[in-house]
């Protein structure tokens, strides 16, 4: 008899465990977008799934944790983008600001359009989760992997691209950072207005990054 034969064909702990967890998230942000992060309840989350809450807790340790993992799995979705765009064909100058478009309009469509997102990005900041800062540390990167490129090509200035990075991203923190993107949104700014200043920004930068 082959090995292949032997082979048990019923998934293993782990692999339905990983399913029920996917389950739970997927129900989870279903109901955030539904009724909102702060109404939603580990015993909502439970009822949609017929389980107890109980059994929510065996996967989850907390409501808090749940978040944590789907806005993992948003974050993971938009820094994907980004290092595509960083790995692209293109000079060094449009990339950068092709991420920095992506990073603007990738905060409209997941935290801001998706109004009742909103209290859910809020949790994640005010509790500096871990997953909020590795994506920002990715960002960086990608960011200085991008400078390294144009300095490479003679198009950009040698500088330090740690330090680049944190400059870019902090100029640029008013279309990237969904509290102050939405704070520019209920003031008035219209989302065509804010695109375009990035662009101005954008330009702002590339001047000062000129070789």
């Amino acid at each position: 008899m082959s090995a292949s034969r032997l082979q048990d064909p019923r998934p293993s702990a782990d692999q339905r465990a990983a399913t029920t967890r996917a389950r739970i998230e997927a129900v989870a942000e279903a109901l955030f977008r539904r009724i909102g992060y702060q109404k939603t309840t580990v015993a909502d989350i439970a009822r949609e799934l017929s389980m107890s809450p109980a059994n929510v807790y065996r996967f989850f340790p907390s409501k808090s944790a749940i978040n944590e993992a789907i806005a993992a799995h948003m974050l993971d979705g938009v820094m994907a983008g980004a290092e595509a765009i960083a790995s692209g064909p293109g000079p060094a100058a449009a990339r950068l600001r092709a991420l920095l478009h992506h990073l603007f309009e990738s905060d409209l469509r997941l935290f801001i359009q998706e109004r009742r997102m909103h209290d859910m990005v809020e949790a994640a900041m005010t509790e500096h989760w871990a997953v909020v800062e590795r994506f920002v540390i990715g960002i960086k990167a990608t960011i200085a992997r991008i400078l390294a490129d144009g300095i490479a090509d003679g198009a950009f200035a040698p500088i330090d691209t740690t330090n680049g990075a944190e400059m870019v991203k902090t100029a640029t923190m008013v279309w990237t950072h969904p509290r102050m993107l939405s704070d520019c949104l209920r003031q008035g700014r219209s989302e065509a207005e804010l695109k375009g200043q990035l662009d101005v920004m954008v330009d702002f930068l590339l001047r000062a990054l000129r070789a």
